[in-house]
């Protein structure tokens, strides 16, 4: 456990030491966001109809800009090399790795959705729906993100590799989470779509960080 708060701590450290990293993800998700009501007109029964594909687009591409930075400070600077062979558990660093990840890239889209809720017009149900969904989803997007970063995190230009690696993966929770959204806008019950994407969150939680530390093994023997 010290391990893991230590890794966690010195990531975020070295995020808030670097704002324009925390804060691009969240620029180009409040600019997506805004650009939309402008493409495609200001009725709020068009723009509360395509509302949870908005969102979920727009978040899935801002978590996508910073997975490649995940492991890449570390790569760089040998530190993630001395961690393998110190014999420290690489499943407890990608652990601490993605949680302090989602801190920074998760959790404020979280508390961003009542503002976005808002802006598209959404109802209160909707808007409670979709961060919920996010809370769920947000997790798994970075822990199935770690996998692409961890494979890629020795190559150059390896940011576009994880989009091509990871995009297909994230498309069912993509699918999924928006159901959700417009289930709760047309009054029917939404447990079940909770269920599944716990599901999913718990499974990846359990897989995700084997194949990342595989990937990393592999990385930094390379």
């Amino acid at each position: 456990m010290r391990f893991f708060f230590a890794s966690m701590t010195r990531d975020l450290r070295v995020h808030f030491r670097r704002p324009s990293e925390v804060l691009n993800p969240l620029v180009f998700f409040a600019v997506v966001i805004s650009l939309f009501p402008l493409g495609i007109g200001p009725s709020p029964d068009q723009l509360s109809l395509v509302a949870p594909g908005i969102v979920w687009v727009a978040a899935l591409l801002a978590t996508l800009m910073s997975m490649d930075l995940l492991f890449r400070s570390d790569f760089d600077d040998g530190s993630l090399e001395q961690v393998v062979l110190s014999g420290q558990s690489l499943m407890v660093l990608t652990l601490a790795k993605v949680f302090a990840h989602w801190l920074i890239a998760g959790l404020p889209l979280v508390v961003l959705m009542p503002i976005v809720g808002l802006v598209l017009f959404l109802e209160v149900d909707g808007i409670w729906t979709l961060a919920l969904s996010l809370l769920l989803v947000s997790p798994t997007l970075s822990l199935v993100g770690s996998i692409g970063a961890a494979l890629t995190v020795g190559l150059p230009r390896g940011g576009l590799l994880v989009t091509i690696l990871i995009l297909p993966l994230y498309v069912p929770v993509l699918i999924l989470a928006t159901a959700m959204v417009q289930a709760a806008l047309s009054g029917s019950d939404v447990s079940g779509y909770i269920y599944w994407l716990l599901a999913v969150l718990l499974l990846s939680l359990a897989l995700a960080p084997l194949a990342t530390s595989a990937a990393l093994h592999l990385s930094v023997d390379e």
